[in-house]
């Protein structure tokens, strides 16, 4: 078979066959899929053998590139011993190891680790459970409710579903979910309550607080995305909000979930956002960037207070009843120390902060451009919202799929990004290069500057 006709097949078998996440069909069917058969470093290459730059990392997994050689050789080795075995009543090297890093480079006070398989939905899924069981193991069974934000996005499962503020994404399951308690986004671009930053002296957190007044003997858990709401659009906070929501909770005794599922390992230009303003939550919920891209892999790290409410005999029924098929997962644990020991051999934080300037740089450009109405960046997170009206900052219709077709024109031009609404997302690898970063800027402002005209 010729390259030609092994891409029609597998283009084929998808239409056929495959069913593609948050994607409409209908339109996929008439669209001539990209399909990726390879990647090196911050690039992909498809089956015709076309190179693309991979501007937001595989969908915000891929850390350090692609085809790393630690990575490889770690996984290589790890299937040469065994590929598998289950957490529940044995354990194994890769499991404790990984959990002994996580905790020596995690915000202080985190020193227990629990695995599951996937990202934000099981470990979110985790931390809200565990936030529930713990009230309830130490006699308040009125803690039943949860406290998130609008615009919030946790996962796809009913429970991380129940505490996420995205209609887009969850209106249509509402029957299904549990009742919580949403305060304010702090999105001050388009700020919901009409205030004007930094005039509104953080009003958003005020009718946080005034939630937490009244509701606080029935909230077990806040749960939040710190500095960055990713799914949101990249909606990032203003400075000292995530601190004041440390010190609510604290006043309200609620306990904190932060979600760093997307802004964890590097994202922000520090290994973890809370680490901006030095706070510490209760729970802290990890996943994408923790194998480097490699494989699914996910943990929820909370305090020995929490842990040790579970604690009991076997007929107590104290235990966490919780678990997944595929936690811990040899070959996934062994990518993720790799991964973690690559941030030490490479500097790749310190290497960073110039990068990050470079980024900022070309990003200052595109915010010149007379259809971007606002561009908030938080390290390599970034979120370039595309207006009709400048002016009013009049959102174009979502019929017009405008921010789709930018993304689009810039595959064209050889570099792969993914809208979120009218927002325009670029996340790439930490280990970019400085020339790769400007290629990225150019492409993503022509592809601006053609679409929107």
């Amino acid at each position: 078979m010729n390259i030609q006709s092994v891409k029609k097949h597998i283009e084929r078998l998808d239409k056929e066959y495959l069913w593609h996440p948050f994607t409409q069909m209908k339109e996929w069917a008439g669209e001539e899929p990209v399909i990726i058969t390879e990647g090196r470093g911050s690039f992909v290459r498809d089956i015709s053998g076309r190179w693309y730059l991979d501007g937001v990392s595989s969908i915000w997994v891929t850390v350090h590139g692609h085809r790393k050689k630690e990575i490889d050789e770690a996984i290589k080795e790890q299937i040469d011993r065994i590929s598998h075995s289950t957490l529940l009543g044995l354990t194994h090297p890769p499991a404790a190891v990984l959990a002994e890093m996580l905790v020596k480079i995690t915000p202080e006070g985190l020193c227990r680790v629990f695995f599951s398989d996937n990202g934000s939905s099981t470990a979110v899924e985790i931390g809200l459970k565990m936030a529930f069981q713990y009230w309830r193991l130490k006699g308040d069974r009125r803690r039943t409710k949860f406290l998130s934000l609008s615009n919030a996005y946790h996962g796809d499962t009913i429970g991380s579903v129940s505490v996420g503020g995205i209609a887009l994404f969850h209106e249509i399951f509402s029957p299904l979910l549990f009742r919580s308690y949403r305060a304010p986004s702090p999105y001050c671009y388009r700020c919901e309550l009409g205030a004007k930053y930094p005039s509104c002296r953080l009003l958003c957190l005020e009718k946080m607080e005034e939630i937490l007044k009244r509701h606080h003997e029935e909230i077990a858990a806040l749960i939040i995305e710190p500095l960055v709401q990713g799914a949101a659009g990249m909606i990032t906070s203003p400075p000292g909000y995530l601190k004041g929501v440390r010190r609510l909770c604290n006043k309200y005794k609620v306990l904190m979930i932060a979600d760093e599922v997307a802004t964890g390992f590097g994202r922000t230009g520090r290994m973890f956002a809370c680490e901006h303003e030095g706070v510490s939550p209760d729970i802290l919920c990890l996943a994408k960037g923790i194998t480097g891209g490699y494989l699914p892999l996910a943990a929820t790290l909370t305090t020995e207070k929490i842990y040790r409410a579970f604690l009991g005999r076997y007929e107590d029924l104290k235990t966490f009843f919780h678990g997944h098929t595929y936690t811990g997962n040899q070959l996934a644990c062994a990518s993720a120390i790799a991964n973690i020991r690559l941030f030490r051999k490479e500097r790749t934080l310190q290497k960073m902060q110039g990068k990050i300037a470079v980024l900022r740089k070309e990003l200052d450009r595109i915010s010149e451009l007379p259809h971007v109405g606002d561009v908030r960046q938080a390290g390599f997170m970034v979120g370039i919202e595309i207006v009709k009206d400048r002016e009013t900052g009049e959102p174009y219709p979502l019929k017009e799929k405008t921010a789709w077709r930018i993304c689009g024109r810039a595959r064209e031009k050889g570099l792969l990004i993914r809208p979120l609404g009218n927002v325009v997302v670029l996340m790439p690898p930490l280990g970019i290069s400085r020339r790769e970063l400007k290629v990225l800027g150019r492409i993503t402002a022509e592809a601006v500057r053609e679409v929107t005209g």
